[in-house]
């Protein structure tokens, strides 16, 4: 699973330039704590290059994956800029309240992998947060980019477990958590829950 998850973070490296255009419009702020959660996490080093945030923090999951992190995290040239923490679905290890922006790429889709509780993600936010939960290419990405990728991004995600999830699904999920009155969903460029605090 942990060689799949790397394959699919380096297959989607050119798509990360636009998503983050994408989430950082959303957030539409420059300073705050930004969390990548989970297998899929790799926008963050974008959204720190275009100077989207100040502190930096992968919650990695499933275990195994922080080691992969890490690696990543020093060939890129960021050790001591963005930290790692072993955690699971549920951000056990994350403090509530602590965090500005929090991105979860394929938190939707992956049910047998993890399952994704949106009431988490509210927990964790700051007054004024925003977490960014969901999958696909953004708004902004050309349809070259993704016709690049597009056939073995595709093969790497029904490997792992892959499903269809449709907004009423999402809606249904929500229903009685405390992220319920405070998301809207983003269909536009995939399908990304937007939790605001």
């Amino acid at each position: 699973m942990i060689k799949l998850a790397t394959e699919i973070n380096s297959l989607w490296e050119p798509v990360f330039p636009y998503l983050a255009r994408h989430i950082g419009e959303v957030y539409g702020r420059r300073d705050g704590v930004v969390l990548d959660v989970g297998p899929f996490a790799g926008a963050m080093f974008e959204l720190r290059r275009k100077g989207v945030g100040e502190a930096f923090i992968i919650a990695s999951f499933p275990y195994g994956m922080a080691e992969a992190y890490k690696e990543e995290i020093e060939a890129r040239g960021h050790a001591g800029k963005v930290g790692v923490i072993d955690t699971e679905p549920g951000l056990a290890c994350v403090r509530d309240n602590s965090i500005d922006l929090l991105v979860f790429r394929g938190a939707l889709f992956f049910p047998a992998l993890f399952r994704t509780d949106l009431s988490v993600m509210f927990r964790v936010l700051r007054r004024g947060g925003i977490a960014f939960v969901g999958g696909g290419f953004g708004k902004y990405t050309p349809p070259a980019v993704i016709e690049a990728i597009g056939e073995r991004s595709r093969d790497l995600n029904l490997k792992l477990g892959k499903t269809g999830v449709s907004v009423e699904d999402v809606w249904n999920s929500a229903k009685g958590g405390l992220a319920e009155g405070h998301m809207e969903i983003i269909s536009e460029g995939g399908l990304w829950v937007v939790i605001r605090r």
